[in-house]
């Protein structure tokens, strides 16, 4: 198993990176990205402490660690950016926070973060076919997403995907132990966005794929 979107106490989790690392490694996960809530106001805070944090864990566990982050609310315009910030600043993966059906985030965001070259555009909420064009042009992953509320839009996400060629994710969100997925719920969280039955197999795939573009192959 394979997460590229989860929190710690850097941003909204409630575990310090090393428990959190430590909950997937119980679960026999593969790798796992740490990807915390940022703004201008901590960036500069957050991934140093992210990127410190994963190349210790990544030299005594199992579980892969990638050092990442989840740019959120930001102002469309400012999105490019915050993501040449965020990689200057070493994170590994760009994760941005999509226009979710159950938050006010700004309309024009899912289109801003494709432009700026964002990796994976989470929980990208009633996402046009234009933009999924986009995203399969440029190689952004589109996220189906475990998190409550977030979840709404899997289904359209996936049609969105399959209309496109746009590539699909799986991630949990996780901010708490409980949010942490079984390869059985994440197969349930697959097959419930509308995708056939060993669709879990290619969105691990999928992940494996980003991991090694962003130089963490497993």
């Amino acid at each position: 198993m394979i997460d590229l979107h989860t929190h710690s106490l850097f941003s909204d989790g409630v575990l310090v990176p090393s428990e959190l690392i430590r909950r997937f490694e119980a679960l026999e996960y593969d790798a796992v990205a740490i990807t915390d809530h940022v703004d201008s106001s901590m960036i500069d805070f957050v991934i140093p402490r992210i990127v410190k944090v994963a190349a210790g864990l990544n030299a005594v566990q199992s579980v892969k660690v990638i050092p990442g982050v989840e740019i959120t609310h930001v102002p469309p315009p400012l999105i490019g950016n915050m993501v040449r910030r965020a990689r200057d600043l070493g994170a590994a993966l760009v994760v941005l926070h999509g226009e979710t059906l159950v938050e006010p985030v700004a309309s024009g965001t899912n289109r801003a973060g494709l432009d700026a070259g964002i990796d994976i555009l989470a929980h990208p909420g009633l996402i046009t076919a234009e933009e999924a064009a986009l995203a399969a042009e440029k190689g952004v992953f589109l996220e189906i997403t475990g998190r409550p509320g977030h979840a709404f839009s899997n289904g359209h996400v996936a049609r969105m995907a399959g209309e496109t060629g746009a590539k699909l994710v799986l991630d949990s969100d996780t901010h708490a132990p409980h949010d942490i997925l079984t390869r059985e719920m994440a197969r349930k969280v697959v097959e419930g966005a509308g995708l056939p039955q060993g669709a879990l197999d290619s969105l691990l795939e999928n992940s494996r794929l980003l991991m090694k573009k962003v130089g963490y192959p497993l």
